[in-house]
């Protein structure tokens, strides 16, 4: 490893580092596609820039939140090295501080939606270039019962294959273990309908999405006009999850050509609460995140972003 990089737990940097110039790299090596590679050889790249730069290998689930709420004041750039739920954990615990550090993403994950977003480049050197460079526009997040998403929230169907797939598989077979989990579960037996409440329209339908994003399970793209460097909340309902409605939007996201129609609500939004009379499963940014009810809204403030 590097001079000037830790993996043996530390995250503190040195008392001569420039005020705000270190960056430190959460690395979660529990995540899909975790490599220590591409943590050796972002490391090695931004010392050699002059970087200040700390590789932190994280142990527990909550660690990127705890230690995101009290970052070292040398630190100028916290780079989350995992999934997107790893960036959520990060962005939960920015919520804590005052002025935070800009947060910068090393694509690990499965689907790694923001990092697509961002139009990320996915090689150590190049990441290293743009963590250098440090140019950050906002990134906006929303609020679901009062916690950060980056991406989405959902209730229905697709948090039920959250919820459902296996972890070993999950990571083994990535987008597949998804795939194959959501075949499952459209001839499964059906939860509870999904009552939808937005702008004083009230809906039923059997699967809801809030956007944050343009995109939805990786590189596809369902809402074109959402975007994270804008406060606005789109609403990708669904009215039919049999399994011929399930095969026909699977399709249409792989063919590119989804949007509102048949089955389809999108539109805009500025809250938003999911509700049930039975319970029925939630996600948020891929993660689980119990069953409703759930009130949705925006966010105060963004955060800073690096981006290329």
């Amino acid at each position: 490893m590097t001079a000037g990089a830790d993996l043996e737990g530390s995250v503190s940097f040195p008392p001569g580092s420039p005020d705000r110039s270190g960056v430190l790299v959460l690395a979660n090596p529990t995540a899909g596609g975790y490599r220590r590679d591409t943590l050796d050889t972002l490391a090695a790249e931004l010392t050699r820039r002059g970087i200040p730069v700390t590789v932190h290998l994280t142990g527990r689930a909550g660690e990127i939140e705890d230690l995101c709420s009290r970052p070292d004041p040398a630190v100028g750039t916290v780079v989350v090295a995992g999934g997107d739920g790893s960036v959520n954990e990060a962005i939960s615990g920015f919520e804590k501080v005052v002025k935070p550090p800009a947060l910068a993403v090393v694509p690990f994950g499965t689907a790694n939606v923001l990092a697509h977003e961002l139009r990320l480049p996915f090689e150590a050197t190049a990441l290293a270039g743009v963590i250098g460079r440090r140019r950050t526009r906002p990134l906006y997040y929303g609020l679901a019962n009062g916690h950060p998403f980056v991406l989405m929230v959902s209730a229905g169907f697709d948090a039920a294959v959250v919820h459902t797939v296996p972890l070993t598989m999950k990571r083994r077979c990535g987008r597949i273990a998804y795939a194959w989990t959501a075949l499952r579960l459209a001839f499964g037996p059906r939860s509870a309908d999904l009552v939808v409440t937005a702008g004083g329209e009230r809906l039923i339908c059997r699967m809801a999405v809030v956007l944050k994003v343009s995109r939805y399970g990786g590189p596809f793209i369902v809402c074109p006009e959402a975007s994270a460097s804008r406060p606005e909340l789109y609403l990708f309902a669904v009215t039919r999850d049999d399994p011929l409605a399930v095969a026909r939007m699977g399709l249409a996201l792989l063919a590119g050509r989804f949007g509102a129609g048949s089955g389809i609500v999108l539109r805009k939004i500025t809250t938003c609460t999911f509700a049930s009379e039975g319970p029925v499963p939630c996600q948020i940014d891929g993660d689980t995140f119990g069953t409703v009810p759930v009130e949705i809204a925006r966010a105060a403030r963004p955060i800073e972003v690096v981006v290329p």
